[in-house]
């Protein structure tokens, strides 16, 4: 049925679920800004007019001086590469060695295959705290003269990638099975027949195929382990080998402390995760799509 030119077109009416659908996304984004607005204007603000006027007051100055007072006071640069030492090695590994297990349980059928899978599973959902006294203590027996600059696991760079290895790996061994699932299994029977070993099988042609999980996964692995605090204060001590978000220490003084200063610190200390975040957005994006529609 032909339309009358130049008829005006007839508007879609607003439904009130969509409305009340944008509302609620509208406040929720909101909520979720708002402790980052207010310490970003905390951070620009002067202690001196916050402890005059109080934090819920107009600012008479704005200023960048806490971000630079806190990336030097904090010798952030020295604390930013020690992180990057502990989350590069980390992330690698974890994708490795969960990408080869994941491999084995999908693409390989035998009689403990679904019991391997849960072992990692269940590794993952095991809280941190419960084994916090006896790996404090193993970290303390293991000596290492020559590998660490400590001569033991403990208080190196070494053991907190290790510990990091160990509890992310279930997770990533559980999402790339499932992602490797979903592709053919016509793929490695050709290539078998065609004479291609286990190792060539694994890293030439069903490897390359995930890169999408893959890089989803590296997001979030990277995120979680630049922003972890909980295994760098227990398995470092020595105040130079911490990591970024252990060195927000140094912006706390003994009998004083700026909340302005450590404001400014903790918003530099997310930059790096905000870059990774917009530098592999859309891996990221389409590694969760691909999973989704695979199932």
């Amino acid at each position: 049925m032909s339309t009358v030119a130049g008829a005006p077109k007839q508007r879609t009416p607003i439904r009130p679920a969509r409305v009340l659908l944008h509302t609620f996304l509208v406040v929720t984004a909101l909520a979720w800004l708002a402790p980052l607005l207010w310490a970003l204007l905390a951070a620009m603000r002067p202690y001196a007019e916050t402890s005059e006027k109080g934090y819920v007051s107009w600012p008479d100055k704005l200023t960048l001086d806490n971000f630079t007072n806190a990336f030097t006071q904090s010798d952030m640069t020295h604390y930013f590469v020690n992180t990057l030492i502990i989350a590069v090695p980390a992330v690698l590994l974890t994708l490795l060695l969960s990408s080869m297990v994941a491999f084995y349980v999908s693409r390989f059928d035998f009689r403990v295959n679904l019991s391997l899978l849960l072992l990692f599973t269940a590794g993952n959902l095991l809280p941190q705290q419960v084994i916090i006294t006896p790996l404090y203590r193993l970290y303390l027996l293991i000596d290492l003269p020559g590998i660490t600059m400590s001569g033991k696991l403990y208080d190196s760079a070494l053991g907190l990638v290790l510990i990091h290895v160990a509890f992310q790996s279930g997770f990533c061994t559980f999402v790339l099975s499932n992602y490797m699932r979903s592709l053919p299994h016509e793929l490695t029977e050709a290539a078998l027949v065609d004479g291609a070993s286990v190792w060539r099988l694994y890293w030439q042609i069903v490897l390359p195929l995930c890169k999408p999980a893959m890089a989803a996964l590296a997001t979030l692995l990277s995120i979680w382990i630049y922003n972890d605090f909980f295994w760098a204060i227990v398995l470092i001590s020595t105040g130079e080998n911490m990591p970024i978000t252990s060195a927000l220490n140094n912006l706390s003084g003994q009998y004083f402390t700026d909340p302005n200063l450590v404001a400014a610190g903790a918003l530099l200390t997310a930059i790096p995760t905000l870059i990774v975040y917009f530098v592999l957005q859309r891996q990221f994006v389409s590694g969760l799509t691909l999973g989704a529609n695979k199932g």
